[in-house]
């Protein structure tokens, strides 16, 4: 077996006789096994893990704990606690486990649940799964006691080191909810801890549903047991989600061994980290402090409580704080220049910082103006010469790599050629018997910092979220580097270099942020590279809340100085402390929406005030975001929206302004197509009145299906004289239909009458999420009426025919100036219309009335034959065959996608996507003729390739770009094929991670090349 494949619990299993069994060998039962109440349930059953445990050897390791209470640690690979590891794994794996709990629970109960996460080392991931959640604010427990903010609520964790947990919510309310608690933990290993958390809280907060959420679940039968026996005592529903199950067996004498091995080794392990550890030089010199501008006001993380109002403002500043990350380590000096300085000499080098002020007291921004080396932002972002450092963490060919020029130093080396100085190999650190500030020897000029090859963003005890999520944000700003994302921790583990055991590594520093349990060590785990080199960090950026940033971070025996001695680079950032507001903000409505930013109409609007529209022909539910800026680049947006940071329908696509030679095209397929439109008009409508109501109240899905909504209601006035009732309502695809404005439907008429429109259909997503989100309203008949079904996915349609329908081929300027619709947390509350913008400056541009005008006026031509066409439907068997999805999960497959909502077929849908998304390419059904003429012009103009088929159901199949950053397009926003290979890379990852959720949870095989691309489960109830 090689080294790469050694399991990294092998060694301990050896010698301790602790074994793994996975959950379908009978010990650990199955993934997501405990139910409602106990029994087994809808609770995220993510089927067996495999055979023999391989599955769980990718996802733990073993190791030994200092600790009398249990001898052994499991070591989770993807929790990036004492593994680094690369952040999107870390995030995704807790985003996919809040998705099936949002799956679970439905948007409703979602939309009233609290996630609580246990600290320390599930504080990360019980907030990433809140963002897979997406609907609930986070909280979690804390060891550190607050000045002036009271604790609602403690439990103990009895096996632990540390065993009080503390609830410090900014809103005590926040508890006192009475949807679902959603308790997330690493891991489940005798349940104990999810007793005691539901006990204490149950007795002041009593609920009737509990959630518990974890990577992987160990307990025994009998810990099962003992929940179901807790659960049905409590009289409250208890669900398990997990992303594995097993069960570790562990010999009678296990912490009688335990001891002794930890007693054999550790004298070993002291030697070998002494033998690396500073003696006597202050960490300042060589560290490089950035500001990173985080938003003021935001928290830090869920000590006190995070909403997903604070998650839009922290995923909106991610970019920027990266980018300053990105300069700061370019220009970072080499810590071997720094530590050959003396540490007598009167000033650090340039570059370098001193340590905080002597009382520890951080400026209230969080940074620290160090003095004599603290460097501004401005200046990180630019070096002394002008040069500009790339993304890379290089300087451009004429900057020197190190901050201390090459020229300036050293007489013989070119000023404009810094790769003339020879890369010199770093030195080993400071041994026995050599200060750690002597200069090596040998040295005679100053080395210039290896390239970026490796960097970690090192997290600080329960400060896990904030850093992963500026890994992750680094990750994609560092071209060709492979960041990966730890923490450092309370717990004490034995380090053993040997490839069979998870803790290789391990460095000791005295704890920093002043704790309430008083001093003693910490540890950083797997940071140093041991007696592996290729293990090596090039550059380590260490990550605090300004609480921790104290002398003692900085102290010759601190944090920053161990951690100096094991990597070129040292980048210290600050995260400042928050601190709850007093009195506390009242919590007074469910966190699925911030609270209405005003006071909302509650009548619908209507033009000319709000659209193009007559007044009469349509009226929205909706609230007029016209002073809001909600735009964004398409690649701005498809990036977030592929990496899971945001929601489509959280900000909106700069509106396309076609080309005269496309509006042309517009023009000519109008006049083409406005009979065949008419027609389908006429049959559909004459459908909807002899089917489902005499005089139907007309409910458009803003905002393609508004011009057909129009154009039925001016066909039941021509054909019957019917003045019809017409409004648009919002959906939005995973988060539902606005509810607000079903209860102004329910208010004002009777909802049987109701028939929801829409202009067609692709693969039916938003068919089955409007099934979906009107399950809870009998009232209301679900099925959808279409003008063309080329998807095969309603019964109520003029044609299933896959023909240009000219009103998708243009935005807002064929829909009456309005934009899609709007759903925000911080814009809408939970009993607020959704929004929509009025783009009254564009009425120069405007053709809705047009093509209103031109269809109908082909009514009296087609009247005969849309007659005879609802006729022959309603002698039809139009039950829905969902051909169209069967299709798109087949090309999802065959082109490496995995994700059907990145595949938009039909030619509504492939227009859309070359207008407002990123397209990758374009499938064609061979021989098509005019219908495609725009599409073969857009995808031209975005440099799309056009695929022509024999086996497509429709005329055409746009597919969005899978492996999206924004390097998939170049400066003039033309698509330049797949990603890089390091974004490959990357989203192989991902989706090897998810493909792993759906089947067993394999973690870690998320390097595997050729995995489709995708960043995080999106099919989820088929949406």
């Amino acid at each position: 077996m090689s080294v790469d494949n050694v399991w990294s619990g092998q060694w301990v299993a050896d010698r301790l006789g602790v074994r793994l069994a996975d959950g379908r060998n009978g010990d650990g039962g199955r993934n997501g096994d405990g139910g409602p109440s106990g029994g087994r349930g809808p609770s995220g059953d993510g089927g067996p893990s495999g055979d023999g445990g391989a599955e769980l050897r990718e996802l733990l390791g073993l190791a030994l704990r200092r600790n009398p209470k249990r001898a052994h640690l499991l070591v989770s690979n993807v929790l990036g606690k004492h593994v680094p590891q690369r952040p999107a794994t870390v995030h995704g794996a807790g985003v996919r486990l809040g998705r099936r709990v949002r799956e679970l629970l439905g948007d409703e109960a979602a939309a009233r649940a609290v996630v609580l996460g246990y600290a320390e080392t599930a504080t990360g991931l019980g907030h990433s799964v809140a963002d897979g959640l997406a609907l609930a604010p986070y909280l979690h427990s804390t060891r550190r006691p607050v000045p002036g903010v009271a604790t609602v609520g403690g439990f103990e964790e009895e096996h632990s080191h540390a065993t009080s947990h503390l609830l410090l919510p900014e809103d005590p309310g926040l508890l006192a909810a009475t949807g679902p608690l959603v308790l997330v933990d690493d891991e489940f290993s005798t349940g104990r801890t999810v007793l005691n958390t539901i006990a204490a809280l149950h007795r002041g907060f009593p609920r009737d549903h509990y959630v518990v959420v974890a990577l992987v679940d160990m307990r025994s039968p009998e810990d099962r047991a003992r929940l179901e026996a807790f659960a049905a005592d409590l009289g409250a529903r208890v669900d398990l989600v997990a992303a594995a199950a097993g069960a570790v067996h562990l010999p009678d004498d296990v912490l009688e061994r335990g001891a002794r091995l930890v007693a054999e080794h550790e004298a070993v392990a002291e030697a070998r980290e002494g033998m690396t550890a500073p003696t006597g030089s202050p960490a300042g010199p060589g560290t490089t402090r950035v500001d990173l501008g985080w938003p003021e006001g935001l928290p830090d993380g869920g000590r006190h409580g995070f909403t997903p109002t604070h998650r839009t403002r922290l995923e909106a500043s991610l970019p920027t704080m990266a980018a300053r990350l990105a300069d700061a380590l370019a220009q970072a000096p080499n810590l071997a220049n720094a530590l050959a300085k003396a540490p007598d000499d009167p000033a650090p080098p340039a570059g370098g910082h001193a340590a905080p002020p002597a009382d520890g007291t951080p400026p209230a921004d969080g940074t620290l103006a160090a003095p004599g080396g603290h460097t501004s932002p401005d200046h990180l972002a630019q070096p002394a010469n002008g040069v500009p450092a790339s993304a890379g963490g290089h300087t451009s060919s004429d900057a020197p790599a190190d901050d201390t020029a090459a020229s300036a130093n050293d007489p013989a080396a070119p000023a404009d050629t810094p790769a003339a100085a020879p890369r010199r190999t770093v030195t080993a650190p400071a041994g026995p018997g050599q200060a750690g500030g002597a200069r090596a020897p040998g040295l005679t000029r100053p080395r210039p910092p290896r390239p970026l090859r490796r960097v970690l963003v090192l997290g600080f005890e329960e400060l896990m979220y904030a850093p992963l999520r500026i890994a992750e944000a680094l990750d994609e700003a560092l071209d060709g580097v492979e960041v990966r994302y730890s923490t450092t921790t309370r717990s004490p583990v034995l380090a053993v270099d040997d490839p069979g055991y998870a803790i290789r590594t391990r460095l000791t520093f005295p704890a920093h942020d002043g704790p309430a349990d008083g001093p003693g060590p910490r540890y950083a785990y797997n940071v140093a590279p041991g007696a592996d080199p290729d293990r090596r960090f090039d550059a380590v950026v260490a990550v605090v809340d300004s609480a921790a940033d104290t002398p003692a971070l900085h102290a010759p025996d601190g944090l920053l100085a161990a951690l100096a001695a094991h990597t070129d680079r040292l980048v210290l950032a600050v995260v400042p402390s928050y601190r709850p507001q007093t009195p506390p903000t009242p919590r007074t409505v469910p966190e699925r929406q911030a609270p209405p930013m005003h006071q909302p109409s509650y009548e619908p609007l209507r033009g000319p005030d709000f659209s193009s529209y007559a007044p009469e022909e349509v009226g929205w539910l909706l609230q007029d975001f016209s002073h809001v800026t909600l735009e964004a680049p398409t690649e701005e947006r498809e990036e977030a929206i592929q990496s899971g940071g945001a929601h489509y329908a959280e900000s909106l696509p700069v509106e396309y302004q076609p080309s005269e030679r496309y509006q042309e095209l517009f023009r000519a397929a109008l006049d083409t197509s406005a009979a065949r439109i008419a027609r389908a008009v006429g049959a559909v409508t004459e459908t909807v009145l002899a089917e489902r109501s005499p005089r139907p109240v007309l409910v458009s899905l803003a905002r393609a299906g508004t011009p057909v909504g129009v154009l039925m209601r001016r066909w039941a006035r021509h054909a019957h004289g019917l003045d019809l009732p017409h409004y648009a309502i919002s959906i939005v695809r995973g988060r539902g239909i606005d509810t607000a404005a079903l209860r102004w439907l329910a208010d004002h008429h009777d909802p049987s009458d109701v028939v929801f429109v829409d202009g067609w259909t692709g693969k039916g997503a938003i068919t089955r999420e409007l099934s979906d989100a009107l399950a809870p309203y009998p009232d209301f008949d679900p099925r959808i009426a279409v003008l063309a079904d080329p998807g095969r996915c309603v019964d109520t349609y003029g044609t299933r025919d896959d023909f240009l329908v000219p009103s998708a081929c243009l935005n807002s300027t064929v829909s009456g100036l309005i934009s899609r619709t709007v759903l925000r947390a911080d814009l809408v509350g939970p009993n607020d219309f959704h929004g929509a913008k009025y783009y009254r400056e564009l009425a120069g541009a405007d053709v809705s009335e047009h093509f209103l005008d031109t269809v109908s006026a082909r009514f009296a031509e087609v009247a005969e034959a849309a007659l005879a066409d609802a006729e022959r439907l309603a002698a039809t068997d139009r039950t829905p065959t969902w051909e169209g999805w069967a299709a798109v999960e087949r090309i999802s497959q065959e082109y490496g996608i995995h994700d059907v909502n990145l595949v938009k077929p039909g030619v509504g849908e492939t227009t859309r996507v070359l207008l407002r998304r990123v397209p990758w390419k374009i499938l064609a059904q061979r021989g098509a003729g005019a219908d495609l003429d725009h599409v073969r012009l857009l995808a031209e103009q975005r440099g799309v390739p056009v695929e022509e088929a024999d086996d497509l159901p429709y005329t055409c199949v746009g597919l969005i770009h899978p492996r999206y950053t924004r390097g998939a397009t170049g400066a003039d926003g033309k698509t330049v094929g797949t990603a890089s290979d390091k974004t490959a890379d990357k989203t192989a990852d991902r989706t090897a991670d998810e493909t792993a959720d759906r089947t067993a949870d394999k973690a870690n095989t998320a390097n595997t090349a050729g995995k489709a691309a995708g960043r995080h489960e999106r099919t989820v109830a088929a949406r």
